[in-house]
């Protein structure tokens, strides 16, 4: 066996000894054809009507960040699924929510996991949130084909600067281009009515608990007006998964922490249906 092909078992010498700290390097080499953008479309004739995730929001607080997303995948003008998960862990410090395509969503952000484990065991570090930040800028670029023929991704990424101990949010456009939002962002089909929501109620020296309530005010704002956005379902108890990252790493609400938020919400509601208002001048 040639000296480039030696293995340990099954596996070839160089996939044991990788000469990069990017797991994407590493496959584009070994097998590009496992990468979501290498791959070729058949031909297809008309529209293809796949499920597509919608709304996350994302707000800053003086310890940390919120990401939330609400539930629903529609196909079409139909609900293709009701309790869809969007928001994801990617380390210890920082998450990443998908709208866009569900099925290449999903894969990217397993992808971005494994991209970030395998730098940190290679490094025998963590990449800053920065740099965190620009690998899923270049996964993103790298969908960018696939995004031309109508399958697009845009994720929301959040976490933990632990250099700069404070919260931050990174927003994407489908060519991969990254901008950090100041305060709160949105991204999905339901994203103008979240945003416009949080504009009006969103101040910088928020609780956590306050941030909680202001992401779960926009998505419900969302849903309101966007079909493709789902409000708290009580009857099925679905609630918008919503999660928190600090100092002291990354947390996701229990479904009873979302119900008690959610329902809170939903009782306001009933005497405010347009929700809570902000002060004039």
């Amino acid at each position: 066996m040639e000296a480039n092909t030696r293995s340990t078992g099954r596996l070839p010498a160089a996939f044991l000894t990788p000469g990069s700290s990017s797991f994407m390097d590493f496959l584009a080499e070994h097998s590009p054809e496992l990468l979501p953008g290498r791959r070729t479309l058949p031909a297809v004739q008309g529209a293809i009507e796949v499920p597509h995730g919608t709304t996350i929001v994302a707000a800053t607080f003086p310890g940390g960040v919120v990401l939330a997303g609400d539930r629903r995948a529609t196909m079409g003008n139909m609900i293709a699924q009701r309790d869809i998960e969007k928001v994801f862990p990617t380390d210890e410090y920082s998450a990443v929510g998908i709208a866009g395509t569900a099925g290449l969503a999903v894969e990217m952000v397993k992808l971005f996991q494994l991209e970030l484990e395998h730098f940190e065991k290679v490094e025998g570090t963590q990449l800053s949130l920065e740099g965190k930040a620009n690998r899923l800028s270049t996964m993103i670029r790298g969908n960018l084909g696939m995004a031309m023929q109508g399958l697009a991704v845009i994720p929301l990424f959040a976490g933990w600067d632990v250099d700069r101990e404070k919260g931050r949010i990174f927003s994407y456009d489908v060519t991969g281009g990254r901008s950090e939002e100041q305060g709160y962002a949105a991204t999905g089909s339901g994203s103008l009515f979240a945003r416009g929501s949080m504009k009006k109620l969103y101040r910088e020296d928020l609780t956590e608990q306050q941030a909680l309530t202001l992401v779960v005010q926009a998505l419900y704002d969302a849903a309101d007006d966007d079909s493709a956005t789902g409000g708290p379902d009580v009857a099925r108890r679905i609630y918008p998964i919503v999660t928190v990252i600090t100092e002291d790493g990354f947390r996701r609400l229990t479904e009873a922490e979302a119900s008690d938020v959610s329902r809170a919400v939903l009782e306001r509601r009933m005497d405010q249906p347009d929700g809570p208002r902000a002060e004039l001048l």
